[in-house]
């Protein structure tokens, strides 16, 4: 009776959502059937989320999936008797971070404020603890390809936008071109987005390449030359985007991850940077592109800047003067409140109490990671983060060192590993001048990472045209 009702009411009811419909039926069924399906559809998604609102403040169709996600993972365990869980590394240094930015919020002025940005590292740890889970075998390499197929779109996106003049008025770029910005409404974190993932594409690309070069084999071609325009088409994206931040933060993880694939070669990557240094130290900027060094000329305010409160605002230093007087808020924010800050997610709530003259209204944060975290969670959290982030690093850098030592036998998951310390290089440096874990972002790291260090998956060899992450275990 019921199955009748439901195709009655399908038959009845408009194309689109009948479509919808069935669509969502058939992947809730793939997911109970494999719910790494649904980190699958996860990542193609992150960036698309806002496109697909639910009617619930601040969430979307991606915190949907990540629920449903969780719920299979859970059913199927109960199902077959078989639920149980492996801690991965950065286990506790996750927890910690999410228990002080939660321990936080017994000093916030808004809990409204403050809940959906703690909730949204519970559902970074969640994802991470649970792909942790079900990524062994092939999987893993299914959720990084969705990854850069989803960035791919984005970056195209990003440059029809560039090319065609499409957006607001305020992102008019040489009166010919506008600042690429996707599906994100603003360039900065739209560069973010695609930089999580350049600096992956970046290193299979070489990791391919190289093999390529050693061993002829038609699968190491293919790898190299898919990651090779997976790579060059996030990288115009971030080109695309105008951000100083994210320009900066590609440059580091890109020699980095130079550096460790072509071991000789560093001495000669450090050798060019430091004359690159040399010649802008010499002849400054003027033999770069006028737009260029337009762009990229005012960096040094940010370092001794004018002070924003007696510094007469004019187009050219709107930008740097913004940043200077959200971070001042922010620091004055810790200076108040040096434990626990004001309260995960309440910078924007309590910043009229704290802003300079002539700049009152708040962006929701203070533009800098580091500073975000003195403001709203104190020195604890600051402490928290900065250990889950270092542990991140060593972690990373342990598989990454297997390709660096010469192991590598099976190189694609060395590979794997020194593009994801590139993601975290680009991270650590974008984020002096940005918010790179809004519209869930977070969750590619999680992803990455979770892909990258489950537990029990070690093991990566070749077959045929794939590589394939086997469970030893």
């Amino acid at each position: 009776m019921g199955l009748l009702a439901a195709a009655l009411f399908l038959a009845r009811a408009p194309l689109w959502i009948s479509t919808a419909l069935i669509a969502g039926a058939s992947l809730l069924v793939v997911m109970a059937v494999e719910p790494a399906f649904g980190l699958i559809v996860m990542a193609l998604a992150i960036p698309f989320g806002p496109l697909f609102p639910i009617p619930v403040s601040g969430v979307n169709v991606v915190d949907l999936l990540v629920v449903i996600t969780i719920a299979m993972w859970l059913a199927r365990g109960v199902a077959q008797r078989n639920l149980f869980f492996r801690a991965p590394p950065l286990t506790w240094s996750t927890l910690a971070f999410v228990w002080v930015c939660g321990l936080s919020l017994t000093q916030a002025v808004s809990w409204r404020e403050g809940l959906p940005e703690w909730l949204k590292w519970v559902e970074y740890a969640a994802v991470y603890l649970v792909a942790a889970q079900i990524l062994l075998s092939r999987r893993a390499w299914w959720v990084v390809g969705g990854l850069l197929m989803a960035g791919v779109l984005e970056a195209g996106l990003g440059v029809y936008q560039f090319l065609r003049q499409v957006g607001p008025q305020a992102f008019v770029l040489l009166d010919r071109f506008m600042r690429a910005y996707g599906t994100f409404a603003q360039p900065n974190p739209y560069a973010g987005y695609l930089g999580y993932l350049a600096p992956v594409a970046l290193s299979l690309a070489l990791c391919g390449a190289l093999r390529w070069r050693q061993r002829r084999r038609p699968s190491d071609l293919w790898i190299g030359l898919v990651c090779t325009a997976t790579a060059a088409a996030l990288i115009v994206g971030i080109g695309v985007s105008w951000s100083r931040g994210s320009w900066l933060g590609l440059a580091a993880a890109s020699l980095l991850v130079l550096g460790l694939h072509a071991r000789r070669a560093a001495a000669s990557l450090v050798a060019g940077f430091a004359l690159l240094a040399l010649a802008l130290l010499v002849f400054g900027v003027s033999w770069l592109p006028e737009a260029i060094t337009a762009r990229l000329g005012d960096l040094g305010a940010y370092i001794a800047g004018p002070d924003p409160a007696h510094t007469e605002i004019t187009d050219a230093n709107f930008a740097v003067l913004e940043r200077l007087a959200h971070w001042q808020s922010g620091l004055r924010m810790f200076t108040d409140h040096p434990w626990l800050g004001v309260g995960i997610g309440n910078y924007a709530a309590t910043y009229s109490s704290y802003a300079l003259p002539h700049w009152y209204q708040a962006l929701g944060h203070a533009h800098n990671i580091y500073v975000n975290l003195l403001a709203e969670t104190g020195l604890l959290g600051a402490l928290a983060f900065a250990v889950f982030w270092l542990s991140a690093a060593w972690q990373v850098g342990r598989i990454a060192g297997k390709m660096t030592r010469g192991d590598d036998g099976a190189p694609y998951r060395p590979a794997l590993a020194i593009g994801v310390l590139g993601t975290l290089t680009y991270l650590t440096v974008h984020s002096v001048f940005d918010n790179l874990f809004v519209q869930h972002m977070q969750l590619q790291l999680a992803l990455l990472l979770g892909s990258l260090l489950a537990p029990g998956a070690t093991r990566w060899t070749a077959n045929s045209m794939r590589y394939t992450w086997l469970n030893t275990q």
